[in-house]
């Protein structure tokens, strides 16, 4: 089990739509704005890789792109985006796995954290903080609970997604780990907080 989604890339942007509708897709999409021009940006863990095309619409050209994804489905999916004048360097390998000598401008990490285990989690923290600049901007996407936003249904649905990906043998976590204490104890400040889903989907833009 190595949070490799593999087994489901041919369907994973129509089974999160069928769920989420828009509210994956616009949680990362509304923190593209701040993304200055001629960047450089590290993508964790993009999936199906639309994600590029909505860059292009920002930038159509200038961005120096690391795309950092675990399975080699996703990637395949992934290089075929039109990223127009961007350029793109595709690495398929799960994060961990990874190790670069460059520093960013800009990290997005969505719905990655929510794969791992705490200790691991906090392993991948440590290291993507190691390659993010002075300065730079860290976009995190992932799903909430907590006792404000705790209803009924979130634990329920939160359940049965683990449980579906537990039977594909896909991720190895079984409850979500609260990754913004671990920036906010590293000293970066929250630039913006937005929630989604009923607050199931919380995005926030960090300044290290």
């Amino acid at each position: 089990m190595n949070n490799n989604y593999d087994k489901i890339a041919n369907h994973y942007d129509t089974l999160s739509r069928l769920v989420f509708f828009r509210s994956q897709v616009n949680a990362q999409i509304n923190q593209l704005q701040y993304i200055p021009k001629n960047s450089s940006v590290l993508i964790v863990g993009g999936g199906t890789g639309w994600i590029l095309e909505e860059l292009a619409k920002v930038h159509v050209s200038g961005l120096k792109i690391v795309y950092v994804e675990i399975s080699a489905k996703m990637i395949a999916l992934s290089q075929k985006r039109n990223y127009k004048g961007n350029h793109v360097d595709f690495i398929n390998l799960g994060i961990e796995d990874f190790s670069t000598d460059k520093n960013f401008d800009i990290i997005l990490t969505p719905f990655l954290f929510d794969n791992f285990v705490e200790e691991r989690a906090a392993k991948v923290f440590v290291q993507l903080d190691g390659y993010l600049k002075k300065d730079g901007l860290w976009f995190l996407v992932d799903f909430s609970l907590n006792k404000k936003n705790g209803k009924w249904w979130k634990w329920a649905l939160l359940k049965s997604m683990y449980s579906f990906f537990k039977l594909l043998d896909i991720v190895e976590a079984n409850h979500l780990i609260d990754m913004v204490p671990y920036f906010l104890k590293s000293n970066y400040r929250i630039i913006e907080a937005r929630s989604y889903y009923s607050s199931f989907i919380k995005a926030f833009i960090l300044k290290k």
